[in-house]
């Protein structure tokens, strides 16, 4: 009996799975908010927006925001996927270059802002007073009120 026939199969088998597993705890982890941001440190950012990612897995927001002395500190503010945003009411033109913005949402435990600063963005609220929430249902995000998927 060929005992390759069998062995080489079942050993590429093997190996499939293990990849796809590593996979699988990969893609949970990415999506833990507590792994990079700060719950209990919320930011309040108000600024112009100077460049925005509309890339899979997560959107980014440039918010250009001026901190306690002054200065201006560019933040990078994650989204939900472009999908998500979406279907809130978020497009492309909505977050136009140059648009005044205020983004609500939790810093990143990176407290140095190095290389730059980043948080988690909850909501947002345009110029007209629209608010939108801007996040990711079931990230492990604090329950504040802005995603209606966690409201009983």
């Amino acid at each position: 009996m060929n005992f390759r026939r069998f062995i080489v199969p079942a050993a590429i088998s093997a190996g499939l799975l293990a990849a796809a597993a590593i996979g699988v705890t990969q893609a949970v982890a990415h999506h833990a908010f507590a792994a990079e941001f700060d719950g209990k440190s919320p930011v309040l950012l108000r600024g112009k927006v100077v460049k925005v990612e509309w890339i899979n897995p997560h959107a980014w927001v440039h918010v250009q925001n001026t901190n306690a002395d002054f200065a201006q500190v560019e933040w990078m503010v994650e989204g939900g996927t472009p999908n998500t945003l979406l279907r809130a009411g978020i497009d492309r033109n909505s977050l136009k270059v140059g648009t005044e913005i205020v983004v609500r949402g939790y810093q990143s435990k990176d407290k140095a802002c190095t290389p730059i600063c980043k948080a988690n963005g909850r909501d947002v609220t345009f110029p007209d007073g629209r608010k939108l929430f801007m996040g990711s249902s079931g990230t492990g995000a604090p329950k504040d009120g802005s995603d209606k998927a966690e409201m009983p």
